[in-house]
């Protein structure tokens, strides 16, 4: 339910491995945004009768309530070991054109991820503010919350298709939370006198995004930033860095990343096509964390203004908590 509800997956198929899904049904409680924004769900088998104290409707029904096709029935394990020798590649679904030579043109001719600004198809519109805090079931066990603080630092979030457990994770640090459209400018930003500024994650390519890369260009050295997924992405390109996308997006809850400043490896959940390319960053930017997997750059800061970012999702719950530190980090970054 939280990977069809997260705006990242804007414009694309998405296929689970797990061999049966849909077992817990759908909830109100664990969606992370406003609708579902990709474009096609494939499983190896749907559960037809969920089971969960929580569940309010099968997965079959909210996917045709919403209007997303989904596929069942094909081996969802060979279909990812497909990609992972050929790389991300497009898809199509059609239950109308049954042709193969009429599909294959229309899967040629269909625009991919690169170079199109997927932002403002799942962005607000307008400013609103954010006063929902975790939940009992989502806040780690260790995690002492501080929502109730009436006075903590004013965060300004932008939301370039931000899940909704990064203001909830924020909330339960101790953070005011005003979230503002991926579009709004520094001036803008500046205005609501924020102490720091949060950028979010985000569908598709950063490099189109011309818009946040001056944006965060005008808040440099003036606010705290910290950058999640899209948001690191946004932020290399802000520094003078460069993005390039990946063959095989990094994908799942299990992805070991070392934090070179500790030495700690740290498991995390990753949702990313695209990447900084650390080479190209200048000499003031420090890669504080890399992909062990592949070598990528999973975490950077500057080392002259108060700004950093990661290109994984500590706020994920379910999911490894190695990384809730990073809130905290934020939050004495803004406090100094």
């Amino acid at each position: 339910q939280e990977i069809l509800t997260d705006p990242s997956y804007t414009g694309q198929i998405v296929t689970m491995t797990y061999p049966l899904i849909g077992n817990y049904g759908i909830n109100t409680e664990d969606v992370e945004s406003k609708g579902l924004f990709l474009k096609g769900f494939i499983v190896k088998e749907l559960c037809e009768f969920p089971s969960n104290y929580r569940s309010t409707e099968s997965l079959d029904s909210y996917l045709k309530r919403n209007h997303i096709v989904g596929l069942q029935g094909i081996d969802t394990r060979s279909l990812v070991r497909q990609i992972r020798t050929q790389g991300a590649m497009k898809g199509l679904l059609s239950t109308v054109d049954l042709d193969d030579a009429s599909l294959l043109q229309k899967v040629q001719q269909a625009p991919g991820l690169v170079g199109r600004d997927l932002v403002q198809e799942v962005m607000p519109k307008e400013n609103c503010s954010w006063d929902i805090s975790l939940s009992e079931l989502g806040r780690p066990a260790d995690f002492v919350s501080g929502a109730e603080r009436a006075n903590g630092p004013h965060v300004v979030a932008i939301d370039y298709g931000m899940k909704w457990n990064i203001p909830r994770y924020l909330r339960d640090v101790g953070c005011r939370v005003t979230i503002v459209p991926g579009t709004a400018t520094a001036k803008e930003i500046l205005a609501l006198n924020p102490d720091g500024v949060f950028l979010s994650n985000g569908p598709g390519d950063p490099e189109p995004l011309t818009y946040a890369i001056e944006t965060i260009r005008g808040l440099l050295g003036k606010k705290p930033i910290f950058g999640i997924c899209l948001g690191l992405q946004l932020l290399g390109l802000a520094f003078g860095g460069k993005t390039y996308k990946l063959r095989f997006g990094h994908r799942g809850a299990n992805q070991p990343v070392l934090n070179r400043r500790t030495g700690k490896v740290e498991i995390t959940s990753q949702n990313h096509g695209f990447a900084v390319d650390s080479a190209s960053l200048p000499d003031d930017v420090e890669v504080t964390h890399i992909n062990l997997n592949d070598q990528t750059a999973e975490g950077i800061r500057h080392t002259k203004f108060p700004a950093f970012g990661v290109q994984y999702h500590p706020e994920a719950a379910a999911g490894p908590h190695d990384s809730h530190y990073l809130f905290s980090e934020f939050l004495q970054m803004m406090m100094v």
